[in-house]
Formats: structure tokens, sequence, C-alpha cells
């Protein structure tokens, strides 16, 4: 077993004192090299460096990788993973949004298998065990909406970094709790449904499901349209991932029939939240777009949560990327990094203005 970090290091180690894995991984050099490591276990081995990440992926020894990294620099590593064969349990859906032809082709050389996380997308895949791929209407990804799903476009103008991370249902790092914010987080799993799942990106709907109870849903050409439900707990679609396609009792909270509830469902203001119809536009567009927005993105949250750009901003700064790169329809691995790079500079540039 190998556990991996980047800046939490005092978490992992005492991660590693509880399970004893073979490896610690301390991803960012300059972090490890400034920790004492004096309590982490005789029997586990420190490894440094993003190169060990791709190290340990590759490991014949390993046949099960969590790819749980967030945003792109996740992506190296999982690809060695999908490239060795391994199974990949994906938390990190940008691997998808910025290489996922790339990634689906490789999975389908190498017997890679690729087991969502994110609980929208292992909502649907539970939900396509119930058909075949040819009966599939439609893809229903439900969103909870975030802080301002009842705020006017107005009232977003002033919106603060303390506002927009105080998520109604789930608690999630910041920038994911800022993409839920600006509805981005629902634009990238767009775009990783895409190439998922195999479908043409008209048959992907985004519903607002405030209480975020049914995680996804799909409708199938007769009408019925299965969901998946429970409560909002990420240890259910972890465990999932791990263990299926066998289903065994867990820690995840259960559904209480015995206490009433109600479940509201609403269509997503596109006007408001702009990034939907960005995240669509990538999805039908794939080579590089994925690449461009989701470096735009990562830059441009980081940049409002320093307070040198508005929330409003967030979205505009993603499509101006997308406008103005050079589009190529099947980069190589190489030139989608090269793009992610260009991007992050670009928006640096786009804020100074």
């Amino acid at each position: 077993m190998a556990l991996s970090a980047r800046s939490r290091l005092r978490e992992a180690v005492q991660q590693a004192r509880d399970h004893e894995p073979r490896w610690l991984i301390a991803a960012d050099k300059a972090e490890a090299a400034g920790f004492n490591w004096a309590q982490l276990p005789d029997c586990t081995e420190l490894l440094t460096g993003a190169d060990a990440l791709e190290q340990v992926a590759a490991n014949t020894e390993i046949d099960t990788v969590v790819a749980a990294i967030v945003g792109s620099a996740g992506l190296s590593s999982t690809w060695t993973a999908v490239a060795s064969g391994k199974r990949v349990a994906l938390a990190n859906k940008e691997t998808m949004v910025v290489a996922g032809p790339l990634i689906r082709a490789t999975a389908n050389e190498t017997g890679a298998e690729l087991l969502p996380v994110d609980s929208e997308h292992s909502a649907i895949f539970q939900a396509l065990q119930t058909g075949r791929p040819r009966e599939v209407a439609r893809l229903i990804l439900t969103a909870s909406g975030g802080p301002f799903r009842d705020t006017s476009r107005e009232g977003m103008a002033d919106v603060t970094v303390e506002e927009a991370l105080a998520h109604p249902t789930w608690n999630m790092g910041p920038k994911i709790t800022i993409d839920s914010a600006t509805m981005m987080n629902k634009a990238l799993e767009i775009v990783e449904a895409r190439w998922l799942f195999d479908v043409d990106p008209a048959k992907i709907s985004v519903v607002v499901h405030p209480q975020s109870v049914v995680h996804s849903m799909v409708e199938y050409v007769d009408g019925s349209v299965i969901s998946q439900m429970s409560p909002p707990d990420m240890r259910l679609p972890i465990q999932y991932a791990l263990t299926y396609p066998r289903r065994t009792n867990g820690p995840a909270e259960r559904m209480d029939f015995n206490t009433p509830f109600t479940l509201d469902f609403s269509p997503p203001d596109r006007e408001r939240f702009p990034a939907l119809d960005l995240g669509y536009e990538v999805a039908r567009q794939g080579g590089t777009a994925g690449a461009v927005v989701n470096a735009a993105n990562e830059v441009a949250v980081e940049e409002f949560l320093q307070g040198r750009l508005q929330f409003t901003e967030i979205v505009p700064a993603c499509r101006a990327m997308l406008e103005n790169h050079h589009f190529e329809p099947n980069p190589s691995m190489t030139r989608l990094l090269e793009m992610d790079r260009w991007a992050r500079q670009e928006v640096l540039r786009w804020v100074a203005i």
C-alpha cells in the first residue's frame, strides 16, 4: 500500500502510523525537505517528488490506484496507472476533462478499469448497470446549486470569499467549493461524463437538487429514470469503487425513511451560471478545449481566493482562454500539458490587465 500527500504531511504521517503502508509519497520536494520525518514508521519508505507518484502508480505490486489529487496535478500519475492497466478509482475529474479521449483510448488498450468516485458519476455508473448502452436516452447530473442558487446576478457581483466557501451541503476543500459556487464543478462533470461514459453531450442534462440525496440519474428510452440515492457521504462512492462489483457493509450514513423529507428539483439558471454553457461547449469540442478551460479555472479560482479577481470574473476568464487559444482537435499528452501551462500564464496576464 502507498499513501501520498503534498502539504498535509503531518496528517499523512499519522495515517502511515495507523496503516503502515510500504511507501509514503511527499509530492512536493520543498515541503518534504522542511518537514521532520522522525515519526514516520520504520516499515514505511519515504519517496519525494511528482516522479515518485508515477513510479508507484506503475509498480506491478499495485493493482488499484485511488486518483484523488485535486486539479491537473493528478493527471500524470493517473495516466501512468491507466497505461499500466490498473483499476483506477477516479476522484480526479480533471483527468477526463483535460485528456478524456486519450485516457479512454489507453484504458481500452491496457484493460485498465475506470471506476468513478465523484458522487454524481458513481451514481450514473451504478444506474447504468440496469440497462444496455443503446437503451440510454439521457444522463442527468444533479447539482446542489451551491450557496448562490437563489442569489440574483446583481447580488453575485459583490460575493466575498467567505460567502463562496459556505457550501450548504458538502464539506469540501476551497477549490472544489468555489467550483460548486460558480457551478464550474458541474461544467467539468459534463465534460467528464462525456468521455467517461462515451455519450454525446446532447444526452447530458443538469438539474438543481438542493438536498444532495439523489446523486444523479439515468433516463432510458422507455421513459424509466433510475437514480442512486443516499445521504451526502463520500464514503459510499469511494467504497463502491474499491469493492466493485461487490457491495459490502460499510460506514456510510443510511437513508432514514421513517423521517419525513422532501426532494426538490429545478432546472439551473444558465444565465446566472454561464459555466454550464462553457462545459457543454468544451464537451462538444474536445481536443485542447478541456485542458485550457480547466487550467484557466484553477488559476482564476486561486486569484479569487487571494482577492485579486471578482467572483463573477472567474468564468469569463475561462471563456476568454477558450476563445483565444489555438485549438487542436487531436493533441498529444505533451501538447495538452503545454496548453495547460499556456492557459495558466495567460489568465495571470488577463487578471493583471
